[in-house]
């Protein structure tokens, strides 16, 4: 059995940032252009991400854009389109190179006010050009402005239909935080919450019921909140919560053993994908354990009550069965 880790993100060369540095300070004005690097080094940008993984026991790992790095709020909105074209172009090299190490996950340009309608187009070419297999959805491209509807508003029904069409399932994962307010790093865990809270009052299942939601960070602060919107649910006499959360997948981005195995033990283990976004904010070593934070497949077999068939459902197949275009 192959271990699949759902949550990656590129490593790419520095030539990709300087040429978004120059499309931001220009604002699009030279043109598309394209990054100064050779298709040689957007795979030697790889090799260390590679040897950590092979070190973590990860056989595989689904890949994407860094989303603190995809500039949504930037205008104008042709240059996230450019600069969106050209790391989901680096990761199908990658993708290429490497077809047993990495899997392709496409970025969406996604721009701040305006419709998602406009992505659809960029993710139906990485699906059935690049051959990707799912997506990210960033729920806030205004990177802290607060003024994007929710993911349960029908605003966002012309990507979801792409998505059920193409048949890909997309990770929620919030990008850069422009609020001085709060970091990105913690507004990735806002994001994800208001997404789930968004997505489990609205029709969204109901008018998409093929739909198919990763919520990375092991669901935001929704799954260790469970009580307070269950208490909400039983007063309103709805559904109970825990069945409205199971609509949706859960990753296992959680460097807490604790916290991971109360995800397990919210969602079930038929809702969560094995991740570690590995290399990344985990790659630290942890002296008490004697390992790195995103180790994570040591912490899963070390929980006791899960069965083998749980565990394999966790390292793989809940992974295929989520992504149909996967077929490794």
């Amino acid at each position: 059995m192959r271990i699949i880790d759902v949550h990656g993100h590129i490593s790419a060369p520095l030539a990709l940032y300087a040429y978004q540095a120059q499309l931001i300070a220009s604002k699009g004005f030279h043109g598309k252009g394209r990054p100064a690097c050779s298709a040689e080094e957007v795979l030697t940008a790889s090799d260390a991400h590679r040897e950590l993984l092979g070190k973590l026991g990860i056989d595989t790992q689904f890949i994407s854009p860094r989303p603190f790095a995809m500039m949504h709020s930037q205008k104008p909105d042709k240059i996230v389109h450019w600069y969106t074209e050209h790391v989901n172009d680096m990761i199908h090299q990658q993708v290429s190179a490497y077809p047993d190490t990495f899997v392709g996950v496409a970025g969406l340009p996604q721009s701040a006010g305006v419709s998602p309608a406009n992505v659809v187009a960029e993710l139906e070419r990485c699906v059935t050009e690049l051959g990707f297999v799912g997506c990210v959805i960033n729920p806030d491209p205004g990177e802290g402005d607060y003024a994007t509807p929710p993911l349960g508003d029908e605003w966002w029904y012309p990507l979801y239909q792409k998505m059920v069409d193409l048949d890909v399932p997309a990770l929620i994962h919030s990008a850069a935080c422009s609020n001085p307010r709060e970091s990105y790093s913690n507004h990735f865990i806002t994001e994800e919450s208001i997404a789930i809270l968004s997505l489990v009052e609205s029709r969204v299942f109901t008018d998409f019921p093929g739909l198919r939601l990763i919520v990375a960070h092991g669901g935001g602060s929704i799954p260790y909140q469970i009580g307070r919107w269950r208490a909400q649910r039983l007063q309103k006499k709805g559904e109970p919560f825990e069945e409205s959360l199971r609509r949706l997948y859960f990753d296992t981005v959680l460097y807490s053993p604790d916290a991971l195995e109360l995800l397990l033990k919210v969602v079930g283990p038929d809702r969560c994908l094995f991740a570690t976004e590995a290399p990344g904010i985990g790659s630290g070593y942890d002296p008490q354990v004697g390992r790195n934070l995103d180790d994570l497949k040591p912490v899963i077999e070390a929980v006791d009550w899960l069965t083998n068939g749980q565990r394999d459902a966790i390292f793989h197949d809940n992974a295929q069965a989520v992504f149909p275009r996967w077929t490794r």
